[in-house]
């Protein structure tokens, strides 16, 4: 019923930077919070950035300064823009939006993902 499907990732040198974006499609009524996450084998999916529905955003530490979350909710995309890209940054990076379908409760939205885009940061 819903799909989020992730574009932009790519193998960039760094330094580089990447523009990920995320586009929600389906039986969709509203969308409210939307973020970023990302994954290494071995280690646990982390937030990178979400934002809400009017725009307020969240960063993890270590993508301060350096990454941007936006939206455009007539689109109902989420993108992240990436710059000084790092070693430490390749991950797969997946989509995630909480999302009520059309004849569902608002106050008990879905919880759906992206199949995940790799960004690799390496010379």
């Amino acid at each position: 019923q819903v799909q989020l499907v992730e574009s932009g990732g790519d193998l960039v040198q760094p330094g580089g930077s990447l523009r990920l974006s995320c586009a929600a499609s389906g039986s969709i009524f509203s969308i409210s919070a939307m973020g970023w996450y990302r994954q290494t084998l071995g280690k646990q999916r982390e937030l990178v950035a979400s934002i809400t529905t009017g725009g307020g955003t969240n960063y993890a530490d270590s993508v301060k300064g350096r990454f941007t979350i936006s939206r455009d909710n007539a689109k109902k995309t989420v993108y992240l823009q990436m710059n000084n890209l790092k070693p430490e940054d390749t991950a797969v990076y997946y989509c995630n939006a909480y999302i009520t379908l059309y004849g569902g409760s608002p106050y008990q939205p879905g919880n759906y993902w992206g199949q995940g885009t790799q960004v690799t940061v390496s010379s």
